[in-house]
């Protein structure tokens, strides 16, 4: 073991030794304890001397026997202030050894974080809606609650449910998380942490009834906040143009989405990962202390509620403008923060100047169903507007980075948003998905060409990201360039006479008739239906794969939910197989 540089290190254990002595907790073993903070400061300074010579800082930690533990735990029972100290009660009980547990998991992933950082290895990034998480202990653990008087069963019991999910979105998160950590790749998972989750269920003599969620009323134990990984989330505002032809996005209303880690240990392995979660607020200054003093209060905390309700609810009720409004809100938090922070990563990793292009050799973006499907937008509008690059760049980087997995075989499921809503909110992004549409229309049209114009109008329809949209001018030419050669007939030099010309003439003017009338009808909009963004169509265009959670599943995407996606870009299509971890 490495000798501590610290040259105070007597005192400190000397000045812990006393301060345990005096302490009310009974039968509390203080040597026991001593040795865990010493065993505890001794493997990181082991672990800084080894990052400091530059060598790749190893996952091994010490082996904790049941008495080690039980010792950990009465520390947290009496030091992390969560109950009063007379009692050790099973809520105490449970706090206590979860934050016991929270202390080993930090140190591995601690040490896996490292490793990741100083190998800049490739990594794998999960953002998802929802995230089912849970963690079942055993062997020492169970001994040492046994010591103390407690039942591991019944300790864990008083856990409440982290109310972060609904079903088999949060299902695949917490499946894929689990494997990735325990077949040691590296990789971090992002997500929203709601206040208040979907609902709690009641059962009264009137039946259901639902309340909110209180997971987070006493803390959560096993998650860690990062008040210094904090990223500004814009929204509303508008689009303004430089003399050089970049645009900014400016004035709206401005948010503060901050970082909390749940770290995420993988099975019989040291290798530990990260889920982080956003939480959102505004800084203090946007409290309005003239209007409270007013008398005001309403106005005063408004900017301050408005902000930390994105984060109150999974899945708001979106039947009104206010609801849908704010699951767009949660869905663009979730990647825009995820976004600056994966970025932000890369930077840092990366030598001076930063190479862009090598960015999808190190980042791979997983969006878990189509609630993440902004990233797209997103980080083209990061890496044009922030950073410079030309949208040529841009968007092939983007494609090479993102990748996207359904959920659903009903077309009338796959998530659509009203281009009105979110040409409000996200003005910039709007703009981005209008490029991304264009592009797709190109691609379309020279794939199956202008002479079959019943199938390019199934195309355009089944494939189009914009759903009731005028055609973007650009293609628009193409199709009347088409539709003039089309009309154009070669003619011969032949001896007729004027009746059978003049009948000639006619039968010509209405074939050309019908050509336009029928070519009118393909692309003209309905007034009476809502222009839409379908976020499924963009995330297939904006990604370079595609898979279902089962092989029956990926089969019904291919020849069914995206057939016409599927023979133009057969390579993106594949399956990755949901597995079951009974751990989770």
């Amino acid at each position: 073991m490495a000798t501590s540089p610290f040259s105070a290190s007597g005192v400190h254990s000397k000045s812990i030794s006393h301060y345990i002595s005096n302490s009310s907790f009974l039968d509390f073993d203080h040597g026991r304890l001593l040795n865990i903070v010493l065993k505890l400061v001794l493997l990181r300074v082991a672990r800084f001397e080894v990052k400091s010579l530059g060598l790749a800082p190893s996952v091994d930690t010490f082996v904790l026997d049941s008495e080690t533990i039980a010792s950990s735990i009465k520390y947290h029972s009496e030091f992390t202030m969560s109950f009063s100290p007379e009692h050790f009660q099973l809520p105490k009980a449970f706090y206590a050894t979860a934050e016991s547990v929270r202390d080993m998991l930090i140190i591995n992933w601690n040490a896996t974080n490292t490793f990741c950082e100083k190998t800049n290895v490739k990594q794998a990034y999960y953002l998802s809606m929802e995230n089912l998480q849970s963690l079942e202990l055993s062997g020492a653990y169970a001994e040492a609650l046994k010591k103390l008087g407690h039942n591991l069963g019944d300790v864990a019991g008083q856990e409440p449910d982290a109310a972060l999910g609904n079903g088999g979105v949060g299902r695949l998160a917490s499946c894929f998380l689990d494997s990735l950590a325990t077949l040691n790749y590296p990789a971090w998972g992002y997500g929203l942490r709601y206040k208040h989750g979907l609902f709690k269920q009641l059962i009264t003599k009137e039946g259901q009834e639902e309340v909110a969620e209180s997971w987070l009323e006493m803390g959560s134990p096993c998650e860690i906040i990062r008040n210094d990984v904090s990223y500004p989330v814009k929204f509303y505002g508008k689009v303004v143009s430089g003399t050089d032809g970049s645009k900014k996005w400016v004035g709206g209303e401005d948010i503060m989405a901050v970082a909390y880690d749940v770290p995420i240990p993988g099975y019989k392995t040291k290798t530990t990962i990260n889920l982080q979660l956003w939480s959102t607020k505004v800084s203090p200054q946007e409290f309005d202390l003239h209007a409270y003093n007013a008398g005001d209060h309403a106005k005063a905390y408004a900017a301050i509620k408005n902000a930390e309700k994105i984060c109150y609810i999974l899945y708001p009720g979106d039947e009104s403008v206010d609801g849908k409004t704010l699951r767009l809100k949660q869905q663009y938090t979730l990647c825009s923060a995820s976004l600056q922070d994966i970025i932000a990563r890369y930077e840092r990793r990366s030598e001076e100047p930063v190479n862009w292009e090598n960015f999808p050799e190190k980042v791979a973006v997983q969006m878990n169903d189509t609630h993440p499907t902004l990233c797209i937008p997103e980080l083209i509008r990061i890496l044009m507007d922030v950073k410079g690059l030309s949208w040529k760049e841009a968007w092939n980087i983007t494609q090479r980075t993102v990748a996207y997995t359904n959920h659903t075989v009903l077309p009338e499921a796959l998530e659509k948003w009203s281009l009105e809503l979110m040409q409000d909110l996200l003005p910039r992004h709007v703009e981005i998905i209008r490029t991304i549409d264009e592009e797709l229309l190109h691609t379309i049209v020279t794939e199956y060409g202008t002479e079959d114009l019943d199938l390019l109008q199934q195309k355009l329809k089944q494939m189009r990201i914009l759903d009731n949209i005028e055609l973007p001018e650009s293609v628009a030419k193409l199709l009347v360039k088409s539709e003039e050669n089309s009309a154009a007939h070669p003619t011969e030099e032949v001896d007729i006479s004027c009746e059978e010309s003049k009948d000639a003439v006619e039968e010509d003017q209405s074939e050309e008739q019908e050509v336009e009338e029928k070519n009118e009808v393909i692309f003209e909009l309905d007034p009476t239906l809502p222009k839409m963004v379908r976020m499924a169509n963009l995330c297939v265009a904006g990604g370079h794969a595609v898979n279902g959670v089962a092989e029956i599943h990926s089969e019904i995407v291919k020849n069914e939910v995206f057939n016409d996606f599927y023979q133009l870009w057969p390579q993106k299509f594949q399956n990755k197989t949901n597995g079951v971890t009974p751990r989770r």
